[in-house]
Parts: structure tokens; sequence; C-alpha cells
């Protein structure tokens, strides 16, 4: 997402050889979606796909629209999860990909206008007609689950997961257990905070969508980042940097949690990789739980009035 979107400047040749650099280090699955760059992420894909599409296994994502009259507002969105848009967003991934067939196809969230039902067996269509191999939901709640699993075997559920957002806990992953779904966690890194290289608002982009995010805003800033700093400290302590760590715990969840850390850079990407070698042994569970309780986190996932957004995931935005 990072490479098209949301967080700052976009490098398009580091970008390349970032994703390069991914598979031949064999990294295999790469995540993008529609509405990332309205469409431009999954054009940037199309060139190692046609070159290395047999070491790829592809996810995409649909359901959020932008605004026609203004497609570079990512905040002017609307949601939807009807059957022939179903059908239409997935043409047209396919075109932009440059594939003949999806390998997991999401639904990047529900769309509450659309029973679910709906929504899933449209894309079970696809599926049967060998467009899509796989189908996943995104940020769905218990029941939603349930539900879609129940018209179609859903293989992934892909959710912000991290030490500083632990929803999935509350139901999700149970269900995903008890269903045969693998959990796909999304910014396992907390947005890039848990890294430990941001110390101010001010190391944002002006177009950086962070500085809107009420966890990068005043107080909640300066509280999480102490939070960070304990983090830092384990890190030290077991040899690694505090974003390693951090991916460790991720990873330390089980073997069906399987995290896709964005990055843009290949320096990045080869510290993410160096998460491998960090092995967090019962003790440092629950060392890091001490200092890291899920209760500590200051501040909601989302701005008020985000589209897609949990009601209890938003606040309002200071001013």
């Amino acid at each position: 997402m990072g490479m098209s979107e949301f967080y700052g400047p976009a490098d398009e040749a580091e970008s390349r050889a970032t994703l390069d650099t991914a598979v031949d280090r064999g990294i295999c699955f790469l995540d993008t979606a529609d509405f990332y760059g309205a469409g431009k992420n999954e054009e940037l894909l199309a060139d190692i796909l046609r070159r290395r599409r047999n070491d790829i296994v592809l996810g995409t994502k649909f359901g959020f629209q932008r605004d026609p009259a203004a497609p570079a507002d990512a905040t002017r969105r609307t949601l939807s999860g009807k059957p022939e848009y179903v059908r239409s967003a997935c043409e047209a991934s396919l075109r932009r990909l440059g594939v003949e067939v999806i390998d997991l196809y999401y639904l990047h969230r529900v769309d509450p206008a659309t029973p679910i039902e709906e929504t899933v067996s449209a894309m079970g269509a696809l599926v049967k007609e060998g467009k899509v191999r796989a189908l996943g939901l995104s940020e769905a709640t218990v029941e939603n689950i349930r539900r879609a699993a129940k018209v179609h075997p859903i293989a992934a559920l892909q959710s912000e997961y991290s030490l500083w957002t632990r929803d999935p806990e509350d139901g999700p992953l149970q269900a995903c257990r008890e269903l045969g779904i693998t959990l796909v966690p999304y910014s396992p890194l907390g947005r890039g905070f848990l890294t430990g290289q941001i110390r101010t608002p001010a190391d944002f982009a002006p177009d950086d969508f962070r500085r809107g995010n009420p966890r990068f805003q005043g107080e909640n800033f300066q509280k999480n980042l102490a939070l960070v700093e304990k983090v830092g400290a384990l890190a030290s302590r077991k040899r690694c940097t505090p974003g390693q760590l951090a991916l460790a715990w991720v990873m330390a969840q089980g073997d069906d949690v399987v995290p896709i850390p964005g990055t843009k850079r290949r320096k990045y990407l080869a510290e993410n990789l160096g998460a491998l070698d960090v092995h967090l042994g019962p003790e440092d569970l629950t060392e890091i739980e001490a200092v890291f309780p899920r209760s500590a986190v200051s501040g909601a996932r989302y701005a008020t009035g985000t589209v897609g957004a949990r009601p209890q995931d938003q606040e309002r935005r200071p001013g």
C-alpha cells in the first residue's frame, strides 16, 4: 500500500527493486488492493507478476469505491459489496494486474447495506469461473465470518493485529481457528510506530495519513512513544531492533498467523526479514505482555467518519 499512497512520497524504482528483492529472499505472498493508489498499486505489481508469476501468491481486495469527481482523495470513499459490483471489480483488478486468476480475493470491508451472504455468493461464483482461487475477508466481525463461511469456504481474515492493536483476540482469532481460517495481520508494526523510528509527528510527510490518526497526535503520541521505548529496551536484550521484536511477537501467536509488514524500501525489508531469527519463548512473551499490555495504548485506531472503520475504533479529530 505504502508504495502507492498514504505514507508519503513514493519512489517507483525503489518499489520495484524492493519487490524483486522480496521474492528473491523467498517472500511469496504479495498483498494489494484496488483502492491503493486508485488502482496504481495493482498496476505496479503487474511487472513482477508478468516475470515471476509462479513464485507469487497474489492477494488483492475490493469493496472501497472512490469518488469519481476526486479519485485522488482517499477520504472520499464509499463501500459496496453488491453482487454486480463484485464481478466488475474483480475483472478490473485482473486487467490492472495482468493476470488470469487472483489467488486470494478479499472483501476489503463488509458493506452494511448488502447481506454478507450475497457478497460472498458472488465471490464464490468467481471461484467457479476460475477467476479467483480462494476467498478472504478483511476486518470482519465474528458474526460475519461465520455467516460468510456458511456460503463458501473462507481462506483468510485480514485484520490489523500487533502489539498495539489486539482486537482479533476478542473473538475473530478464535472463530478463525474453529473454521480453519488463516489470520493475516496487516500493520503488524503499528503503522511503523513500533519500529522506534518515529520520534515526533514532524517525522511524517505532509500527505502522510498518520498525521490525522488519533494514535499519532498530541498526548496519545507521547504516551505511545513511552511504550515503544519499553519495547526498545527489551529488543536490546534480545539483540534485535524494536520492529523485529514486534514482528516476532505477532509470528509467535501461531503458525496460522501470517503477518504482512508493509515496506517500500529494501533496507526496511531486510530489517523485517531479520525478525525470523528472533525466537520468543514463554518467558519473553510474558515479559512483553507486562510492559506492553493491550490496555496501555492511547487513542482510537481511526478518526471519526472514516468509512469502513467500526464505531468503537473511531474518535473525533482534535479541533
